[in-house]
């Protein structure tokens, strides 16, 4: 699977899912912050879903109709339990992510939504 791993989310989540032979982009290494609506672009165009904590991109999705190519939100995860739920998040719910779902995992529940077609 293919991931743009926002700042936000860690280079520790990053490189763990590096490790798991995933193909991953950490935001930083695209240089300065340009947004999270140009992150949610540059993903879309490369065809990776966005991992961050970042609830905007919720926003952006949902409200504005953002196109995307799948999103993980970890809301409220202290950086040492993300690997752990991302592992969780790839096990049960790894098909939904490929087919463009909007996951919003935290230490209680993983809420999968999909979205209707999206607007440019």
């Amino acid at each position: 699977m293919r991931f743009l791993v926002d700042a936000c989310a860690g280079r520790r989540l990053a490189d763990w899912l590096a490790d798991q032979g995933h193909d991953v982009l950490f935001a930083d290494e695209l240089g300065a912050d340009p947004g999270d609506r140009a992150l949610l672009e540059h993903a879309v165009a490369e065809g990776r879903a966005v991992v961050t904590i970042d609830m905007d991109f919720g926003e952006l999705v949902f409200l504005h109709g953002i196109s995307h190519a799948g999103l993980v939100r970890l809301p409220d995860v202290p950086s040492g339990e993300r690997v752990a739920l991302m592992k969780e998040v790839l096990s049960r719910c790894g098909d939904a992510l490929s087919q463009r779902a909007v996951i919003t995992a935290s230490r209680q529940r993983i809420r999968i939504s999909m979205q209707s077609t999206p607007r440019a």
